[in-house]
Parts: structure tokens; sequence; C-alpha cells
């Protein structure tokens, strides 16, 4: 051990509620407002945990209820991105990005002092003020990756911007081949 102080940083929970259109995917967004960190600006239904007792998914269907009033069964969160995000100020976060495709309700605004408008996108194009750290997410997604590094630069703006683009995925593993042993595969139940 080094003797410095450990590194923390928050944890925080993002909601890509997700619907098939006849058009393609869409997502729901919703504009952050009144005196909140990017407000004006587009962003996933999010929230931070409450504390050690709650785990991610716990958080995620409490924020879910929350934000827009959606009932989720932890049965239905797949998780999807695991963003690592510095924002251009240097304070850094991780954030869980979950992918929800059957919920009970219909999603509405139900913190109108931090949210002002929420609606439906297309998941290939999201609005252009959105949120850097969530669009990098939400382009991590799409690409079908599981782990990103989205670190901002001093003077990188907080909404999306193609030119700021941070966006560094890291690649996993490839899945073990479907017979990767000698001989033929072992069945259930075989104790060999």
């Amino acid at each position: 051990m080094s003797g410095r102080r450990r590194h923390t940083v928050p944890v925080d929970v993002h909601l890509i509620l997700r619907r098939e259109t006849g058009d393609g995917p869409e997502v729901l967004v919703s504009r952050r407002a009144g005196a909140v960190y990017a407000a004006g600006l587009w962003h996933l239904p999010s929230g931070h945990l409450d504390g050690p007792h709650e785990d991610v998914v716990d958080a995620l269907i409490r924020e879910a209820r929350e934000e827009t009033g959606v009932v989720i069964d932890r049965a239905d969160v797949r998780a999807a991105v695991t963003v690592h995000h510095r924002a251009p100020g240097g304070s850094a976060r991780v954030g869980f990005l979950f992918e929800v495709r059957r919920w009970a309700g219909e999603p509405r605004v139900m913190e109108p002092d931090v949210c002002d408008a929420m609606t439906w996108v297309p998941l290939d194009a999201l609005p252009a003020a959105t949120v850097a750290y969530c669009r990098a997410g939400l382009d991590a997604y799409r690409a079908g990756e599981h782990l990103a590094v989205h670190f901002q630069r001093p003077g990188d703006p907080i909404a999306h911007d193609p030119a700021a683009e941070r966006l560094q995925v890291v690649s996993g593993v490839s899945p073990l081949p479907v017979q990767w042993w000698p001989g033929p595969a072992p069945t259930l139940g075989d104790a060999s």
C-alpha cells in the first residue's frame, strides 16, 4: 500500500427504458431542470445509490419509480454497460446503465423540480442537447460494448459535442468456443 488515501467515486445508475417500434428501438429520456447539474440537457432517468444497504439493481428500480412512475421487476433488469466517467471539472464517477424492456405503468414526469420533460426518442437519433456522459454510455450500448471510459478534459462541454468525443470502449474477452475441451461435451449432471 502506498500510504495514500484510496480514491473513491460516486456510483450511479441509469435506466435504458427501451421499446421497439416499427421505426426501430426507442429509449426514454428526460430533460434536466432547476438547480441541477446539466439543467436543460437530455439524460436517461438516473440517480445515485442511497447507501451501502442498496445494490445497483435495487437503486435502479427505486429511481425508475421515483422519476418516471414505472414499476420494474428485478428479473426484467439487464446489465448493459458500465462507464467510468470524469467530468470537465475533474470529478469522477462510475455509472451502471441497465436495459429494461418490460415494466408496468406509463412513464411520466414525477419530479418536476428536477425534470421538466420526458419523451421517447429513437436510439439512433438522440437529441443534440444530451449530457455527454449519458451519450457516451448509450453509444457504447448501441455498439454492443459493456465497459467504457469517458474522461472529459477541462473546458469540454457538459453537452455532447462530436468535436470533443472522449468515449473509449474497453473490449471484453471473447466467449470460449463451444467445445474448448478435448472429447465429447459433458452433459448436465456429468461428474467427469
